[in-house]
């Protein structure tokens, strides 16, 4: 069933990891150069798989618990390129390359919110099923 409250917070988060990667920059250069995900090919894959395993999750309303494990890779993969981005812009030796964070590095923390907030409706829909099979 696709008109649950998971399904809203999957799609946001694919709307995040799919969409506002091309509207919020990562970083801008010391040459006043605007870099974005799509122009380094290790964030916008990991931008990419973020958002289509969000999008691939939600039609896997029939069986929840596989549900619940890719929502959990999926943070999981957030939270790696979360990590990356802060070792970037923490690891640079002075301002050679990174001249000024963009808004575009917290995304992954927006993903990782509306993840976590379908993973617990997900296990209340669980939690739900097995109590009224209880009582069968």
């Amino acid at each position: 069933m696709l008109q649950r409250i998971q399904t809203v917070y999957l799609l946001l988060a694919a709307a995040n990891a799919l969409g506002l990667i091309f509207v919020f920059h990562l970083w801008i250069t010391n040459e006043g150069v605007t870099v974005f995900a799509k122009d380094q090919m290790a964030f916008f894959v990991a931008f990419i798989v973020s958002g289509v395993l969000s999008l691939f999750t939600i039609f896997l309303f029939k069986n929840r618990k596989l549900q619940f494990v890719l929502g959990r890779l999926n943070i999981i993969l957030n939270f790696f390129l979360l990590g990356f981005f802060v070792y970037l812009s923490l690891n640079l030796s002075g301002e050679t390359v990174v001249s000024e964070k963009g808004i575009g590095m917290f995304l992954p923390i927006i993903s990782i919110v509306f993840l976590a907030l379908a993973n617990k409706a997900i296990k209340k829909d669980e939690d739900l099923v097995k109590s009224v099979d209880r009582l069968r």
